[in-house]
């Protein structure tokens, strides 16, 4: 129960910010057939309980391929960017509008009122190096005023992947190629691709949490040959939905239950998130940050590599203190200590929650601090480590110091503490930082 509660005031935080918003929600025909699709829907139905307005496009390249062999025939295409036939055309719409009745189903089970409008204008694709791509089609134009209609009252755009141009003639389209030209057109908040496949994976093996958009360019380029080609899609289009106006584009697995919200509605999320914009930022302490830098530091005290503090000595220093932010809640912290009369600063209590590890999220608030003291004209800063002086020394461009370098008033603190922790001296001198385990902390 208190489970519950917990994950249900985490979602409240979020819905001021959502409310009146367009959520696009993509799925991949494989996830409409798979046993957790009920579930989804429920999810979907407590989006629009929060007044997020959502539209939804799919895909149908499994039921494309299911429906073809029950008659006999081999599609010349299965996603909507090969060749598209005139018979493959028409087992695209078969399997398409299977797809929207079963969604719609759903939904009415759920009490969501859904249709499936002509929203899409599409135009053929033409001759792509040198080969005519017949019935393949490209989106000309979104009929935004039609959608919006539809969302101001309260009904869900059902979107199939395929297009009809001003003649009356239809297009397969590629559903990931149209949800990019959806979310564009409606301004959404958010692109969100639900697969089969999960989030994107890392040469580890693990999923890559979030990704800047430049960044996700760039290890796009070195991975394609790597990656799964329904992974490489996605990504593409995350790209180019994040470079064209969209701020930020979810990749998960649509099977996982509870999937949808867990990415939405908590920092760390299930999947993979590309973001345009400066989705991590650094900013001064505030009063309400007092708790959640209390709760972050009770992890370093209870590895003794912070000094113990409490909540009331942290309420009369909260002005030294800066805080690391993923979407909007501290995740990291540190605190810039300055002693004027000796004219020096402490870099402190540095740490960064266990679940934001090896992000560089140590590198950037120990680079934002040396920052603030420059500005200040402090040409010295000091830290006390317990556990992680080598690294200091070896990759951040500190040495050992002495506690005889300290300020008097921070030796006398030192010497009642009792910890024994190595002194650290950085000078402010311009020079490229070397990269920080985002882990470490020091006290």
């Amino acid at each position: 129960m208190r489970e519950r509660l917990t994950h249900f005031r985490e979602i409240l935080r979020y819905v001021p910010r959502f409310r009146d918003r367009v959520f696009v929600i993509a799925l991949d025909g494989a996830v409409v057939e798979d046993d957790n699709f009920p579930n989804l829907l429920l999810d979907i139905a407590l989006l629009r309980s929060l007044n997020i307005r959502v539209v939804l496009v799919h895909g149908a390249a499994r039921q494309i391929r299911r429906y073809a062999e029950m008659i006999g025939v081999t599609p010349s295409d299965l996603d909507g960017t090969g060749v598209t036939d005139r018979t493959t055309l028409q087992v695209a719409i078969t399997a398409a509008n299977r797809v929207n009745h079963e969604i719609l189903e759903g939904l009415t089970a759920n009490d969501l009122r859904a249709v499936c409008p002509n929203a899409i204008v599409a135009h053929p694709a033409g001759i792509l190096g040198g080969v005519d791509h017949l019935f393949t089609g490209r989106v000309e134009r979104v009929d935004v005023g039609l959608l919006t209609t539809l969302l101001e009252h309260d009904i869900i755009p059902v979107i199939p992947p395929i297009g009809i141009d001003g003649c009356g003639n239809s297009f397969r389209l590629n559903s990931d190629a149209v949800a990019v030209e959806v979310a564009k057109a409606l301004r959404a908040i958010k692109l969100i691709y639900l697969n089969t496949e999960g989030g994107i994976p890392a040469p580890d093996g693990s999923v890559i949490r979030q990704m800047p958009v430049q960044e996700a360019d760039a290890f796009l380029k070195r991975h394609r040959q790597d990656l799964p080609p329904e992974i490489v899609t996605k990504l593409v289009h995350a790209i180019r939905a994040c470079k064209e106006g969209i701020e930020r584009v979810h990749i998960i697995d649509g099977r996982e239950q509870e999937g949808l919200l867990g990415e939405v509605f908590s920092n760390e999320g299930i999947g993979t998130l590309i973001h345009a914009n400066e989705y991590q930022s650094i900013r001064q302490a505030q009063k309400k940050d007092v708790r959640a830098i209390h709760t972050l530091i009770q992890q370093g005290i209870a590895n003794d590599e912070l000094v113990k503090r409490t909540r009331a000595e942290l309420e009369k220093i909260i002005g030294d203190y800066y805080v690391f932010e993923v979407d909007r809640n501290p995740v990291a912290c540190v605190a810039l200590h300055l002693y004027p009369e000796q004219n020096v600063a402490e870099l402190a209590s540095l740490y960064v929650d266990s679940r934001y590890e090896n992000q560089g999220i140590g590198q950037k608030l120990i680079a934002f601090v040396e920052n603030v003291a420059r500005s200040r004209g402090i040409p010295r800063l000091f830290a006390l480590s317990t556990q992680a002086v080598n690294y200091f020394i070896q990759k951040a461009g500190f040495r050992l110091g002495h506690p005889d370098d300290l300020p008097p008033s921070r030796r006398e603190k030192y010497e009642l503490q009792g910890r024994r922790s190595a002194v650290l001296i950085k000078e402010l001198l311009p020079r490229e930082l070397a990269p920080l385990r985002s882990g470490a902390s020091i006290g």
